[in-house]
């Protein structure tokens, strides 16, 4: 026969056992929503960078309209044309 105080300690166990599970796991995704969080963040930043840089591409490719591309002209130069197309693509 179990007696009642053996009875108290294990319920105490199973219950302190079923508490601590319940805060490690609370814990535990708390650090994880909080790195989920500043992952996307740091994925917003790169997105945003990268956007820039496309866009600063963009302007100084068009910024460039001193290219004359008429081969009839005399200051016609063809590799400034070629670099200009290669840079472009």
């Amino acid at each position: 026969m179990v007696s009642s105080t053996v009875n108290v300690v294990r319920y105490t166990a199973l219950f302190s056992g079923i508490a601590y599970g319940w805060y490690h796991r609370r814990t535990l995704q708390a650090t994880h929503d909080a790195h989920k969080r500043e992952e996307a963040v740091h994925h917003r930043e790169k997105l945003i960078a990268e956007a820039k840089d496309a866009w600063k591409r963009k302007q100084e490719a068009l910024s460039d309209t001193n290219l004359i591309t008429d081969p009839e002209d005399p200051r016609f130069d063809l590799e400034k044309l070629i670099a200009k197309w290669e840079k472009s693509s």
